[in-house]
């Protein structure tokens, strides 16, 4: 079946927004999104949690100078109730948020996330549910003793009755990790915003709570939106991206994580259109009063982590990234 262009398919973008980090974060994404895709015709939701009996603490944001350049800028906040999750797995907002968002296809975004490119270059098909390769194997930690990587991930296919061999990438060598279906949740897109959240609260509650032996050495927080995402897009009939779909986490939008990793390997384009957006004076104002924005964008010290890096031979660990800045005086998150 051929892809379908983004440019003739209307879609709404989701990201989560609370108070501290995210909020900022989450101007700098509604201003890139504005300024490289102004025709974009779909809907920007800044999807926040409430206060409730699962945080402590109110997560919503509440500074009236971040909510109005969000406006500005075209998002729309879209309150919810935190019903599984909330303070003890914060990444469980991208699962329970999709519940609120209108039946019409959606992609999500994390809020360290800028668009820097046309979406209408990439080529979705909503019916195929895909996300995000820019990974590492990071789960499952492999024991001494324990069971391999085949055995924990056809476990999890078992329990919940998927095909597991379908799923598996043959030119990829046995008890390899690429070898399995495994996603950064960093971005993920479907049709219908209700059945896939639906399954993804589902898996992931169940994995928390009555996971299968196989599993019982294995870390869950901050993994169990990446353990449960693969099923939920195998479940769905998705599954790795296509190259239609190269656009994100390439020229059309950048995963940046923490500012200090942006500067050492991002793309001078993604540089460009960063400082761009975060110059005017009225977002200024409200960004530098985050400190990584101040210390890295604002006052320069981007500039200096640059020079320390040749992105066409980048260390291949970003451990090494990161300890190489450390080192420099330069981290700050």
């Amino acid at each position: 079946m051929a892809q379908k262009r983004a440019g003739k398919q209307r879609f709404n973008i989701v990201a989560v927004g609370q108070s501290g980090r995210l909020q900022y974060e989450a101007v700098l994404l509604a201003a890139s999104l504005r300024a490289t895709n102004p025709d974009f015709e779909g809907r920007l939701f800044i999807a926040v949690p409430q206060s409730g009996p699962l945080w402590r603490g109110d997560p919503a944001i509440a500074e009236t100078a971040v909510l109005e350049l969000l406006a500005s800028f075209g998002a729309e906040v879209l309150p919810f109730e935190s019903r599984i999750f909330g303070s003890t797995y914060p990444y469980g907002n991208k699962i329970e948020c999709l519940a609120v968002l209108p039946e019409e296809p959606f992609l999500f975004v994390d809020t360290d996330t800028v668009f820097t490119g046309p979406l209408s270059s990439v080529g979705f098909d909503f019916s195929k549910p895909s996300a995000s390769m820019k990974r590492e194997g990071t789960w499952p930690v492999q024991e001494l003793y324990g069971p391999g990587y085949t055995a924990i991930w056809k476990s999890l296919y078992d329990r919940f009755g998927l095909d597991f061999d379908s799923s598996l990438d043959l030119s990829q060598p046995d008890e390899y990790w690429q070898r399995y279906l495994y996603f950064n949740a960093g971005w993920f897109f479907h049709q219908s915003p209700q059945a896939f959240g639906a399954k993804f609260r589902d898996y992931a509650r169940v994995i928390r709570d009555d996971a299968p032996r196989e599993l019982v050495c294995q870390p869950l927080d901050p993994w169990l939106d990446q353990v449960a995402l693969p099923l939920v897009i195998h479940a769905l009939g998705g599954g790795r991206p296509a190259a239609e779909l190269s656009g994100l986490d390439g020229d059309v939008t950048c995963h940046w994580r923490t500012m200090p990793l942006f500067y050492a390997r991002e793309s001078d384009e993604a540089v460009r259109v960063v400082e761009e957006v975060m110059a005017p004076n009225p977002v200024k104002k409200v960004l530098k009063e985050y400190l990584p924005f101040k210390k890295i964008v604002y006052q320069g010290k981007g500039a200096e982590i640059r020079a320390m890096f040749d992105r066409r031979d980048l260390p291949r660990k970003e451990q090494m990234i990161r300890n190489q800045i450390k080192r420099a005086g330069l981290w700050v998150r």
